[in-house]
C-alpha cells in the first residue's frame, strides 16, 4: 500500500506537471504555426508578382533570334565585299 501512495505522490508531483508543461509547448507551437504561414503566403503573392513579367521573355527571344539573324546576314553580306575587294585589288 505504501509503494501506491509513493507511486500516486510522484504521479501528482513529477509526471502531470511535466505533461502539462509538455502540452503548454506543444499549444504554443501549434498557436506560432498561422503567422508563419501568413508571411509565407505574403513572401509567395510578392514572388509570383515578380514572374509576371516571364511572358515577356518569349518576346525578348523571338527579337534576339531576329538580331541574330540580321547580323548574321549583315556579316555574309561583308565577306562578299571584301572577297570582291580582294579580287579586285
Amino acid at each position: 500500500m505504501t509503494l501506491w501512495w509513493i507511486g500516486d505522490i510522484v504521479l501528482f508531483i513529477v509526471v502531470i506537471p511535466l505533461a502539462a508543461y509538455l502540452l503548454h509547448r506543444v499549444y504554443m507551437a501549434a498557436r506560432s504555426i498561422d503567422p508563419s504561414v501568413k508571411e509565407i503566403a505574403q513572401v509567395a503573392e510578392a514572388g509570383s508578382k515578380d514572374l509576371d513579367a516571364v511572358p515577356l521573355l518569349l518576346t525578348t527571344q523571338d527579337q534576339v533570334r531576329q538580331t541574330v539573324v540580321g547580323v548574321a546576314g549583315y556579316g555574309a553580306s561583308l565577306d562578299v565585299i571584301v572577297d570582291d575587294a580582294e579580287v579586285a585589288a
